[in-house]
């Protein structure tokens, strides 16, 4: 039984996942954007969000904490700089796993985690209107009819014009 283990080990030895973890972390605050399995992203996520948190106060004694694990000086330059005035207001809930299927050799769960403040087409994209299942006309038909009534419209409003050139 496994009774109260939540610590996922990944079939590694425990220097061999902290070595794991802080390539991933690292590859994760330089591009914001990492696809991997979706067991390494949950380890990931509880790896780095503390380290995101640790990251919104920027003093020696948090910076040298976050160099401790991530231990490469260009990724903690990146996360205070960059990451964290964007992430400064956020109460938690820094990454986000998105499942992307299956991979084709071993059949392992696939998907990205990514920083939430980081990706434009979430942030820009607005919500799609919903659809009403009562609606018999299609949207395509809706779409025809509206393009016709302005150019009807517009051929009104040039007629009269026309005329009075003609009369000239």
């Amino acid at each position: 039984m496994r009774h109260n283990k939540k610590f996922n080990h990944l079939s590694r030895t425990a220097s061999h996942r902290k070595a794991m973890l802080a390539n991933m972390a690292i590859s994760l605050i330089m591009h914001k954007r990492i696809t991997t399995t979706l067991a390494k992203a949950k380890a990931l996520k509880m790896y780095v969000e503390p380290l995101l948190t640790r990251s919104k106060t920027d003093t020696t004694t948090s910076r040298r904490v976050v160099f401790r694990y991530l231990q490469n000086k260009y990724a903690v330059t990146e996360l205070f700089k960059e990451i964290a005035p964007k992430i400064a207001d956020r109460p938690g809930g820094y990454t986000r796993i998105i499942k992307i299927g299956t991979r084709q050799g071993d059949a392992a769960d696939v998907c990205f985690i990514e920083l939430v403040d980081f990706d434009e087409n979430m942030a820009k994209t607005p919500k799609a209107a919903k659809k009403t299942r009562r609606s018999r006309r299609s949207k395509s038909a809706e779409a025809a009819t509206a393009a016709k009534a302005p150019a009807t419209e517009e051929a009104k409003a040039e007629a009269p014009a026309e005329e009075a050139a003609k009369a000239e």
